[in-house]
């Protein structure tokens, strides 16, 4: 059996085309910020709404897209114990079990959105382009979940060039349509506002998809033929999501509940709050390129019994990662009032902005540590233990602290530090537990 290559030139081959295709989903919700933020009307409404409705659609999305992880898990174990052959119709029944669970979810908010984004502190205008956004976007929601189950089965055979190319064609198509569709075209379109930016998003979700569809049938011998019976890894799969799905319900709480929270302390706090966010998950995605080639690469390593080289990578990955972080803080630095300024012109907002940026910075080094270790965890099929990570960080970790700077009066700023705290709390019991289970097993 071929032993698996972790060197700098191999980790970098599957890092780098993980980076481009990771952000893409951030780029369409940043790039949605930035134009429908400049727009001379009703500009900072709308941005507010955007940040609404974004961290609402980002907590759908990846409730349900960790199923790309567990995916990634068994197809990368199964490789890397020779047992390829063995998963048969695995693939398709594990991409049908992704759209089935993303039309339920569809159907089961879209009739209640109104009442939803009340419930996360939006009225008067920001709640009407909310619904208005939200009505139109989610329709890409299912595209969304059966291209992360297919970029699972690319990650799974060591693979993301392809879900690169994909990304960088819908991201690509997403900008040129903000354009387009937002301000419209002289005499050939007229502006759309705040649904044009819905409608850019959606139309590059759906290019996605089908590039996805073409890239499986003519790259892989997968067949998207649903048979029967179902693979004795369905069974895996599901439990797996079941974690997943408990574990992002956590860690969107903590994102829903810091939006709600922002919103509450005014139109200009909730869009100074978009602006960071959307840079703070941008970076996350960033970051989470060196993560994937743990993910993927950790996978393979358990399926081998190298637990050697399990060490070596997660040392490499962290270091690269950690390093990558820096990069970031010190872009961030040189940058610090130029990025506001791409987002929103006014300057309440920049003002409230300018002074918690920072916070998000501090966080970068906090999210190469937690991001590269919940990657490998993932690859390593430690999905129960990443399910009571979040739980434990997001109950005894973030809304404490939440709540404590609610009370102290610390506004947006308040807000960040608990984001951080939150950060720190995963990072720390997972280099734990790595410690102490797979160090020995060397």
């Amino acid at each position: 059996m071929t032993i698996t290559d972790i060197s700098f030139k191999r980790i970098q081959q599957l890092a780098i085309p993980a980076i481009i295709s990771g952000i893409a989903e951030p780029v369409l919700s940043a790039t949605d910020a930035a134009i429908v933020g400049n727009i001379p009307e009703f500009g900072m409404e709308s941005l507010a709404a955007v940040g609404i409705v974004g961290s609402f659609l980002s907590a759908l999305i990846w409730i349900l897209a960790q199923t790309r992880s567990a995916i990634s898990t068994i197809v990368s174990q199964n490789l890397g114990a020779g047992k390829l052959k063995d998963l048969q119709n695995f693939p398709a029944q594990a991409i049908y079990f992704n759209i089935a669970l993303s039309i339920i979810v569809l159907f089961s908010t879209y009739f209640f959105v109104e009442e939803i984004f009340s419930m996360m502190n939006a009225s008067g205008i920001v709640l009407d382009f909310s619904i208005d956004y939200y009505n139109i976007r989610v329709w890409g929601f299912p595209l969304t979940l059966f291209t992360f189950a297919v970029f699972g089965i690319f990650r799974g055979l060591q693979n993301t060039f392809w879900p690169m190319i994909i990304a960088a064609v819908g991201a690509g198509l997403n900008i040129g349509l903000d354009f387009a569709l937002v301000y419209g075209i002289d005499g050939i379109i007229e502006p759309l506002g705040i649904k044009g930016a819905a409608w850019a998003s959606l139309i590059s979700q759906f290019s996605m998809a089908v590039i996805a569809f073409v890239f499986l049938m003519k790259k892989t011998n997968i067949s998207l033929k649903l048979r029967f019976p179902l693979h004795h890894e369905i069974r895996r799969l599901v439990s797996m999501s079941l974690n997943l799905f408990l574990r992002s319900v956590a860690l969107n709480t903590a994102l829903i509940l810091a939006t709600r929270e922002a919103a509450a302390l005014g139109n200009e706090y909730i869009a100074a709050h978009t602006i960071a966010f959307n840079i703070w998950i941008f970076t996350a995605f960033f970051l989470d390129g060196y993560g994937a080639a743990g993910n993927i690469l950790s996978g393979k390593l358990l399926g081998e019994r190298n637990f050697k080289s399990l060490w070596e990578l997660t040392k490499k990955v962290n270091l690269y990662n950690i390093i990558v972080a820096s990069v970031l803080v010190l872009v961030g630095l040189i940058l610090y009032e130029p990025v506001g300024f791409l987002f929103n012109k006014d300057e309440k907002v920049l003002s409230v902005f300018y002074g918690m940026f920072f916070m998000v910075l501090i966080s970068l080094p906090l999210n190469a540590i937690a991001f590269t270790f919940d990657s490998i965890f993932k690859g390593l099929g430690e999905m129960g233990y990443l399910r009571n990570v979040l739980l434990g960080a997001t109950i005894f970790g973030f809304i404490p602290m939440l709540y404590f700077s609610k009370y102290m009066d610390w506004g947006l700023l308040g807000i960040w530090i608990a984001m951080n705290v939150w950060v720190a709390y995963r990072g720390v019991a997972l280099i734990i537990k790595f410690r102490r289970k797979y160090i020995p097993l060397i």
